[in-house]
């Protein structure tokens, strides 16, 4: 395998990493393999959370410093977040990351938790996996979806 077959997962890794369901719908898109696609999926939800693990203290930081107005505190999306930190702590976050919060959403939640990085990634990488599966399969096999990419 050469290094331009590897460039036909690039597009599912990056829009796994900003939007998970964007990985199995781009994957589908180029016509992969639906085990392919969940790969890549899994692939790029881990890369959104490694980087938000890794410098969401910091980007946390700088948005502050940009930002003009106070933010708000009670939001829907944070009362959500908190509902579910309070019942199911990193599981539950990590569980509704692909359908609700985003990789770098629900990652940037865990961190705001002060969670550990390996609980983190542990989590982040079952609920990856067994979402990109579930995903990729039901596009890969739900009619009304492959109209939409005709």
């Amino acid at each position: 395998m050469n290094s331009i077959d590897l460039l036909k997962y690039l597009p599912v890794v990056l829009a796994s990493a900003v939007k998970f369901v964007g990985g199995p719908l781009t994957g589908f898109a180029l016509k992969l393999h639906w085990l392919e696609t969940a790969l890549c999926t899994v692939v790029g939800m881990m890369l959104g959370v490694m980087v938000v693990t890794y410098v969401g203290k910091g980007l946390q930081l700088l948005l502050k410093r940009w930002s003009k107005k106070p933010k708000r505190r009670f939001t829907s999306f944070n009362r959500m977040a908190v509902r579910t930190w309070k019942r199911f702590g990193i599981i539950g976050i990590a569980f509704m990351t692909p359908l609700l919060f985003t990789p770098i959403g629900g990652t940037a939640i865990a961190v705001a938790f002060r969670v550990p990085r390996h609980s983190i990634f542990l989590w982040m990488l079952i609920s990856g996996t067994a979402w990109s599966l579930i995903f990729s399969f039901l596009i890969y096999r739900l009619t009304f979806i492959q109209e939409w990419f005709k």
